[in-house]
């Protein structure tokens, strides 16, 4: 028994000198901000100290689209449809509250409902009054939810993977290891505060059909934000399934009334494609692109591919209006 309790013990002293080792304490913003904030960077103050970073580029009296990033990510992955999109269209990136150089605002409440006030709350300082919507992931999640519960303000919707449908018994869980990790209460509480970078790295390339598009940079960057002080707090929450949520269902997205357009990856191992199809088909005349060969991130993987085919779907979706005007 003696023996047993000092190879327990051993083992236990060897474990947590280990999690010591690998323990990262916060970056503060000020840090953060030198490496990742530009020219183009801007703050909504929302007082106590929190704020959002946001982009906003392009011409004033241009149309405007609103970009939303997914989980664990920020305004970043929007980049190469921000350096396209900005010649004609006022181009506006959120980094969502716990993410990228935003602070935290309510943990407790973390989910589509505050992502959906942070967005009106932005678009209502900077007097957009009309808009088109696109998110990504999480931020799909988002971008529906907004599309619900502020129609009047959208001119179109765009789903880029998005996230929200509930996946079926019969589905194979293909998603990278990290966020069935992070769904467990233990691991979640051992593994807060250490140093995730490999996780990051393996998480990043199961997300693109082509693991090449995941770069050194790119990984530091997500590991960089996801220690910004209470962003780790912030991904917990969300991973723990305690966040305000509400699946979609046909019923709920058959009032969606904006026109729409659902990109999704054929080999998105974190969403199943047959996500984009439901949202495809719910949506009263939503129209649906399937990518063959890419995965989780199409405004990435095929920035040039998926930009072109927004920019033709939101000529169309303006024809219309601007047939109707030109006949009065």
């Amino acid at each position: 028994m003696l023996r047993l309790f000092a190879v327990l013990l051993t083992i236990g002293v060897i474990l947590f000198a280990g999690w010591l080792t690998l323990r990262r304490d916060d970056i503060p913003f000020g840090k953060l901000e030198t490496l990742y904030a530009n020219v183009d960077s801007r703050y909504l103050s929302l007082g106590d100290n929190q704020q959002i970073h946001f982009r906003d580029t392009g011409p004033r009296n241009a149309p405007v689209i609103v970009l939303v990033h997914g989980f664990a990510a920020s305004l970043h992955t929007w980049e190469p449809w921000v350096a396209d999109l900005k010649r004609d269209y006022r181009v506006v990136s959120i980094d969502l509250p716990g993410h990228g150089l935003s602070t935290c605002l309510d943990n407790e409440t973390i989910g589509p409902d505050q992502f959906v006030d942070v967005i009106d709350r932005l678009v209502r300082t900077l007097n957009i009054e009309r808009f088109t919507l696109a998110g990504n992931s999480m931020g799909g999640s988002a971008a529906w939810h907004y599309a619900l519960t502020h129609p009047q303000r959208l001119e179109a919707l765009v789903l880029v993977n998005a996230a929200g449908w509930p996946r079926e018994g019969d589905e194979p869980d293909s998603r990278p290891a990290v966020f069935r990790i992070l769904e467990i209460g233990l691991a979640r509480r051992v593994i807060r505060d250490l140093d995730l970078t490999n996780m990051i790295r393996s998480g990043l390339e199961r997300s693109f059909a082509d693991p090449s598009f995941v770069t050194q940079d790119m990984v530091d960057r997500y590991a960089s934000f996801s220690r910004a002080p209470c962003h780790r707090d912030a991904l917990l929450q969300l991973t723990g399934g305690r966040s305000n949520r509400q699946v979609a269902s046909d019923e709920l997205l058959s009032s969606i009334q904006v026109p729409t357009l659902v990109m999704h990856g054929d080999q998105d191992n974190v969403i199943p494609h047959s996500a984009g199809a439901k949202f495809a088909a719910a949506i009263p005349g939503a129209e649906y692109i399937l990518y063959e060969g890419v995965g989780h991130l199409p405004q990435e993987e095929i920035a040039a591919r998926s930009a072109a085919d927004l920019r033709a779907f939101l000529n169309r979706a303006r024809a219309p209006r601007e047939d109707v005007s030109l006949a009065q």
